[in-house]
């Protein structure tokens, strides 16, 4: 099967999007004979020389669009040129012959950019898809302080409805890949040929077990992740402050953001500074270690499309304690952790102290639900079993391709 990969950022050295990328890269080189689009970043590994399966076709990332990272991941500027760039080498190639039976725009993740995949005769894949998940309504005061780029977010639901390219990208789709169920939903005003809900995390392999704490009321529970207010660490903080007669359970935290100083006051005011460790930002090497040394996995972020760090704690056997909304809702189920309604703020600390209590009372079911993380992850996540289910995926959307019927000149139908 010959297949075209289209993402702006590939990158087996970097993280986030760029990682994930290459890491489905690999794993689909593998399976198919595999041509990528992408940037070449300056100063990053050479993209063909990490995927040497694969015909990689690459194109200098403008300088400009890097001059402020955090604004580059969330707003894409130079997709406009990227796409631009992708659509003259597709009309190029197949001006000179070269054929591919399915093309996938694996990148960028967030639902907002215009495909241009949309203007060729291919069948063509997109996703998996996350982001234009909104803010609770009970949480939006909490939340003001966030960037302002960062609450463009509200106009998506607009551009679904009313923006002529984006819908056209997702409607001549053959199949919308989301990170989660709730995608659909999202995207409830296009009309889509084929939904499916395929996380877009994977790993490598599982960690070995490591012998955890198993005294009732004891427990060590970790926060990993940026310390802004989706993320749910406040939440954490005050969770702990509804189990005053569990001295032993103790919270820290991992990541830095402009959250992390209110966090440190809230756990002041609430009695309870002695029992979190605020880390700030620490090297990827010691949050792997605090898995390891950690018992219970607490990320209650109530505006999460997927879930990296879960995944993360997962593969480390940690049982999770997270939020019954979007991708955390989607990445565990009752075997591997507890999942924590969003309500609002008082109601929902109440709600995690809750399912921390129960954690604490009883090591047999944190054992109990490490394992199941454990084995999740090594059913489902493992890189070569997720590149397997992709490309039969294809192959499901190619055979569908094939039987649909034709209209002949004399109206009768027959298979194409």
């Amino acid at each position: 099967m010959k297949v075209l990969l289209v993402a702006p950022n590939v990158d087996g050295t970097d993280v986030g999007e760029a990682l994930m990328a290459f890491k489905w890269a690999e794993a689909l080189s593998a399976r198919v004979e595999l041509t990528v689009l992408t940037f070449q970043r300056p100063g990053r590994g050479n993209v063909a020389a990490q995927l040497p399966a694969a015909r990689v076709v690459t194109w200098p990332e403008p300088a400009w669009a890097m001059t402020h990272e955090r604004l580059n991941a969330m707003l894409k500027p130079a997709w406009p040129v990227f796409a631009g760039r992708v659509r003259g080498w597709i009309g190029a190639a197949l001006a000179r012959g070269d054929r591919f039976d399915l093309a996938h725009q694996l990148m960028p993740q967030a639902a907002r950019y215009a495909s241009p995949l949309r203007h060729f005769d291919i069948p063509y894949v997109i996703g998996p898809l996350g982001g234009a998940l909104d803010t609770p309504e009970a949480f939006r005061t909490e939340v003001a302080s966030a960037p302002l780029f960062t609450r463009l977010r509200a106009l998506d639901a607009y551009r679904f409805r009313h923006d002529p390219w984006l819908r056209q990208s997702y409607a001549r789709a053959d199949c919308i890949l989301g990170v989660a169920p709730y995608v659909e939903e999202v995207l409830a005003d296009v009309p889509l040929r084929r939904f499916e809900s395929v996380l877009e995390l994977g790993a490598d392999d599982v960690a070995p077990v490591h012998a955890r704490a198993a005294e009732n009321g004891k427990m060590r529970v970790l926060h990993v992740g940026r310390a802004v207010r989706t993320k749910g660490l406040r939440d954490a903080v005050r969770a702990l402050a509804h189990l005053p007669d569990l001295p032993g359970v103790t919270l820290t935290s991992a990541g830095a953001g402009e959250d992390l100083e209110l966090c440190r006051a809230e756990a002041e005011r609430l009695g309870v500074a002695e029992r979190v460790s605020f880390l700030g930002r620490v090297p990827h090497a010691q949050v792997e270690a605090l898995y390891e040394s950690h018992d219970v996995f607490c990320f209650p972020s109530f505006r999460e499309a997927a879930g990296g760090v879960i995944y993360e704690a997962m593969r480390h056997g940690l049982p999770v304690v997270t939020a019954d909304r979007g991708g955390p809702a989607f990445i565990v189920d009752d075997a591997s952790g507890l999942r924590v309604p969003v309500t609002e703020p008082r109601r929902y600390a109440e709600d995690i102290a809750a399912a921390l209590r129960h954690l604490a009372a009883s090591p047999a079911l944190r054992t109990r639900l490490g394992d199941g993380a454990r084995s999740k992850v090594a059913r489902e996540g493992i890189w070569s079993s997720k590149a397997k289910r992709m490309v039969d995926l294809y192959k499901e959307i190619l055979n569908h391709r094939n039987a649909r019927p034709v209209i002949r000149k004399d109206r009768r139908t027959c298979p194409a």
